[in-house]
This record gives C-alpha cells, sequence and structure tokens, in this order.
C-alpha cells in the first residue's frame, strides 16, 4: 500500500510538454498547467501535505540547458521536479520514482513494458493541440472503461459479434472485472480525492473523474459500475453510450485528458482539441 503522503508522479516525454525545436508548448501543456492548478489548490487547504502532483520529464539529453530555462519560463519549476534520459533503463526508474502514469510521444515497446511493469501507460495521440478553453480546474480526466480501467476480456468477446458481448456480460453481470492497465493512475486520483473528502471539504476537490464507455446502462454497465465499487473506486461521473459516437459526451465533459484504446473515439476526442491518448492493448502471443 501507498504512503499516504506519496506524490501523484506523472512522466512526461518533454517534446510532449514543449516543441523541442521552438519551445512552444506542446500538447501537454494545458494538461500540466491543470495539475500545477489542482497543486495549488491542494496546497490552500492541506499546507503542509506532500501528496500533490509531481511532473518528470523524460528527455534525450538531462543536461539540455534550453529545456531548463523554457521550464523556469514557464514558472514550471514546481511541479516538474527532474528528468531523466530517454534509454534502456527508462521503465527501472519510473518505478524507482513511483511513477504513477507515464505519457509518451510514440506508442510501442516502451509503452508496452511500462504497462507490463504496472506503470498506467499510453501515447499521446495528438501532435499539436490548440488552446482550448478547457478552464484549469477542476482537472478533468475521463477513462473508457473496458481496455483501460478494466482487462480487455469483454473487448475481445465484442469482437466475436454483438450478441456474443450481452450474452457474455448478461453471463457475468455480478463477477467484477480484472484490472485493466489504468486502474492505478484512478487509484492515485481517488487518494488525493478522499483527501478532501475525508476532511469535509469535497466541494473545494480540484479533481474530476469520469468514466466515457460504450457499453449500455443494462447487464454491461452495471457489472462496470459494480467492479469498480469492488474495487472501492468509482468516478464522479459515468456516461453510457450503447455504442455511439463519443465526441459530442467529450465536448459537453471538456475535459484536460481522455483515455481510449480505440483510435476512432480518440479522433472524435481530437476534433473537439482535447488531449487524447492510446492505452496499449495487451500483446498477444503468437
Amino acid at each position: 500500500m501507498s504512503d499516504p503522503e506519496t506524490p501523484v508522479t506523472i512522466a512526461i516525454t518533454s517534446e510532449l510538454l514543449f516543441d523541442l525545436q521552438s519551445r512552444e508548448p506542446g500538447p501537454v501543456f494545458s494538461f500540466v498547467k491543470a495539475l500545477e492548478a489542482a497543486n495549488a489548490k491542494i496546497k490552500e487547504h492541506f499546507p503542509e501535505t506532500k501528496e500533490l502532483f509531481r511532473v518528470i520529464l523524460i528527455n534525450d539529453n538531462s543536461s539540455d540547458q534550453s529545456l531548463k530555462e523554457t521550464i523556469k519560463k514557464k514558472q514550471l519549476n514546481e511541479l516538474i521536479v527532474s528528468s531523466l534520459v530517454s534509454g534502456e533503463n527508462l521503465i527501472a526508474e519510473l518505478l524507482k520514482n513511483k511513477t504513477h502514469l507515464y505519457l509518451s510521444a510514440k506508442t510501442g515497446f516502451k509503452i508496452h513494458e511500462a504497462v507490463n511493469a504496472g506503470i498506467a501507460a499510453a501515447s499521446v495521440f495528438n501532435s499539436i493541440l490548440q488552446e482550448s478553453e478547457t478552464p484549469n480546474l477542476p482537472l478533468c480526466v475521463v477513462f473508457d472503461g473496458d481496455a483501460v480501467l478494466f482487462s480487455d476480456e469483454s473487448e475481445c468477446v465484442t469482437e466475436t459479434g454483438l450478441e456474443n458481448f450481452l450474452k457474455h456480460e448478461g453471463e457475468k453481470v455480478d463477477i467484477p472485472m480484472t484490472e485493466g492497465p489504468l486502474k492505478v493512475f484512478l487509484e492515485a486520483l481517488k487518494r488525493l480525492q478522499r483527501k478532501f473528502y475525508d476532511n469535509n471539504k469535497r466541494e473545494h476537490c480540484p479533481i474530476l473523474t469520469c468514466l466515457l464507455t460504450a457499453r449500455n446502462s443494462g447487464n454491461p454497465g452495471y457489472r462496470a459500475l459494480n467492479t469498480l465499487k469492488t474495487w472501492g473506486l468509482g468516478t464522479d461521473q459515468a456516461y453510457f453510450l450503447s455504442g455511439s459516437s463519443k465526441g459530442p459526451l467529450i465536448k459537453m465533459i471538456n475535459p484536460h485528458i481522455f483515455f481510449d484504446d480505440q483510435r476512432e473515439h480518440l479522433e472524435a476526442a481530437m476534433e473537439e482539441g482535447k488531449l487524447a491518448c492510446l492505452v496499449p492493448r495487451p500483446e498477444k502471443n503468437p
């Protein structure tokens, strides 16, 4: 079990925060500014706490002076606590730093390796992100369900046909699903939320979590909520779309970051100007 005062650590490839050539803000910049705003709210109510967000940048060159100067210029030096050099030992370093989320500019082996090591990980789908009107607070994080918060067990059944999926969910409606790659990040967010909830400060909590799933609100939706309840988690909001497009809901929710394993849903989020992150599906044995 985590130390209750453990920071929530997010490792980010430096090119996602700043363009490597111009040092202009990259696609995750607004998300990082929201993390900074959340920290300010947490410290306002709990001045002595160490239970804050912190960011580690992953760079090809840890002594990149221009990057350090840009961080200072953007006044992010309190949030961004250190940098790591990308390389063979990256996953070991992420584990050593108790990383809760790893955001990469690339898909592939390192993302899978991080997930296999128990680190929530995703690749950022956006190459650029236009300035949006998303407010700094609350920090809004939206998760897909299957293959993201939950395992891909049910998603694999869906791929054999909708009728098979509905039958499968009906038979297993009271059986919780196993965890997916992003569960550990939701756990970290809920830990920060409980700091407010347990001190009768729920209305001041700077974090909002949402489940946005293609499941319907019948047996499939019940199983999703029951799984979260069994884990002692839950999200602040939950939406069951019965296979409809996620774009309109993403526009309404207006999140800082959205996690999904399906490219079509990420493209819908990008059309709304939102940070869209691709969660890797488990690698299948040949």
